[in-house]
């Protein structure tokens, strides 16, 4: 059983990684976080740590952010609030909504309508109160005709290629073609994330074509329902099992234990179920980058894969 490590002031900030190296792990740094100098950085720093650390640069992909907002937005239910163009990392994404269209923002905790979208300006009617931040997610289902790529994407693969990285992380494939693109530009291998109901849709064409994948139940939710995750999640590792490529699965494996030193029982319970499916491996997010337990978050890992090796029927 492989482990990805997600990364960042947790893992490899107070925690350097050669504290808790196994051959297994792989540490993966989300490139959505940090411009590219601080993502360089912090490649070395890992390196420094253990030199033999197989490393995923996770690319952010076409999934609209949140960007350069200084301070938070306050929402409330019920009310209209505006975000300037300039503030998506995807200054053109007024040109892709309608009015009526929904947005479900920052992994689906704020619901929100599109009142006008225009060059300066998007309007939006929120369904939801709260604070939305810097850097936070902006999905809207069936939005498909995005460019693959963006441009920050298209730096981190040069980046990758320049550090001699082992791994890049697909995000939002929607088509057998975007990862025939991503596999001219990269030297490194793909690990293509499913998280997108077209993904699902063209499995079988994208699979020949890939080794790995991994499963982003987080970003998927929002596209196929919260309530629809299980069955896909079983499709998407049956099918891929059927194809023999290994299968990562990800989002809030250990959630409980990004502030507690124990995970819940229900955590336990689908940990066994997942490591009973035929996966490959399985990527703490939060739990390892800033998670107060990473360390903790590990010896369950281990202790569940050794538990499961040794199981007996009594």
């Amino acid at each position: 059983m492989k482990f990805i490590l997600t990364t960042g002031p947790s893992l490899g900030g107070k925690i350097p990684i050669h504290q808790i190296h196994q051959e297994s792990f792989i540490y993966r740094i989300n490139g959505a976080h940090g411009d590219i100098q601080s993502i360089k950085f912090q490649v070395k720093v890992l390196k420094a740590q253990e030199s033999k650390a197989k490393i995923l640069l996770d690319l952010p992909g076409n999934k609209v952010r949140t960007s350069n907002l200084t301070q938070g937005i306050k929402l409330e239910k019920g009310k209209e609030f505006h975000i300037k163009s300039e503030n998506f990392n995807y200054t053109n994404f007024y040109k892709h909504l309608k009015k009526g269209m929904q947005i479900h923002a920052n992994d689906s905790v704020f619901l929100f309508e599109v009142l006008d979208s225009n060059k300066e300006q998007i309007t939006f009617l929120s369904h939801s109160s709260g604070e939305l931040l810097n850097n936070k997610g902006m999905h809207t289902r069936g939005l498909d005709d995005l460019p693959f790529l963006f441009e920050k994407d298209k730096e981190l693969i040069a980046l990758a290629n320049e550090l001699k990285l082992d791994f890049v992380g697909a995000s939002f494939v929607r088509s057998a073609d975007n990862v025939k693109e991503l596999t001219n530009l990269t030297k490194a291998q793909i690990i293509c994330k499913v998280e997108t109901i077209k993904a699902v849709e063209n499995l079988s064409e994208i699979l020949p074509l890939i080794e790995y994948l991994l499963i982003d139940r987080g970003d998927l939710s929002t596209e196929v329902g919260i309530e629809n995750v299980p069955k896909f999640q079983r499709h998407i590792i049956e099918l891929a099992n059927f194809h023999h490529k290994k299968v990562f699965l990800a989002t809030q494996i250990l959630k409980n234990m990004q502030v507690n030193p124990v995970p819940t029982i229900a955590e336990i319970d689908d940990l066994y179920t997942i490591f009973k499916s035929g996966v490959y491996g399985v990527q703490l997010s939060e739990e390892s980058a800033v998670g107060e337990y990473v360390k903790e978050c590990i010896e369950i890992l281990d202790l569940m894969q050794q538990s499961i090796k040794n199981e007996k029927i009594i």
